[in-house]
């Protein structure tokens, strides 16, 4: 589905990120990864691209950075060639109710969760354009359609993320360039396994089990492929019913 494409995937060390990288180099795609801090975990998802037959890269790079990205964007260019393929799967939390979260603790996680993806979105514009192509794929979260108790900064930077997704899908459409988000639910990785109580998480989701990084990848396969060619704008969540 994916052959001969150049894919760049944030947080693509681990989690959902990882397997996202995994499957788009399943099907064909080359792959580049940016991560925060896990030196040995980007290195090991690479090594997994590679035994597929693919080309791997991993770049060290805080999103929250428009100057980090840029020299990442500029060097999966110069070493694997022009991207097809933007998916914005980084992310933090700093958990915390509204009346005693701390300002910084808020900030970092609008500037890595939105800000973040903006700033890929902004260095892999041109070379969309210049294409008249390309998939961009948001990552965003249940938390920022619903609302989440004790994550006002998470569910608004995941709101943004829809919000942005929409007035890039806008922007790009005319070019035939399309761009989507995906909501995830309750995913078993480990941010979801700081979440404490798991039967009560179980109560809330009408399918009773959590998902699967893989159940997030399969759609972003579908996203970046020619099939969903006539998609954009779109907000799909992939939640076992959470958000009906």
């Amino acid at each position: 589905m994916l052959k001969g494409k150049i894919a760049l995937i944030t947080g693509g060390s681990r989690g959902i990120g990882r397997a996202i990288a995994l499957a788009m180099a399943g099907q064909g795609a080359d792959v580049a990864i940016l991560y925060g801090a896990n030196e040995q975990a980007a290195g090991e998802t690479c090594e997994k691209i590679t035994q597929m037959g693919r080309n791997a890269l991993a770049c060290r790079c805080d999103v929250s950075s428009l100057e980090q990205v840029k020299e990442a964007v500029s060097q999966v260019t110069k070493e694997l060639g022009a991207i097809d393929i933007l998916v914005n799967c980084a992310g933090i939390t700093r958990d915390g109710l509204a009346m005693t979260m701390k300002e910084s603790d808020f900030d970092a996680v609008l500037d890595t969760n939105l800000k973040g993806s903006f700033h890929t979105i902004k260095c892999c514009y041109g070379g969309f354009l210049k294409k008249k192509a390309g998939r961009i794929i948001n990552i965003s979260s249940v938390s920022g359609i619903m609302g989440n108790a004790g994550q006002s900064n998470y569910s608004a930077s995941k709101a943004g993320v829809i919000g942005l997704t929409k007035s890039i899908a806008r922007e790009l459409a005319p070019r035939g360039i399309c761009c989507n988000a995906i909501a995830p639910g309750f995913i078993a990785t480990d941010m979801t396994a700081e979440l404490g109580d798991q039967n009560a998480l179980m109560g809330m989701i009408p399918m009773k089990r959590m998902g699967t990084p893989e159940d997030v990848a399969a759609l972003a396969v579908f996203l970046a492929s020619e099939g969903a060619g006539y998609i954009t704008g779109e907000v799909i969540r992939v939640d076992g019913g959470i958000a009906i």
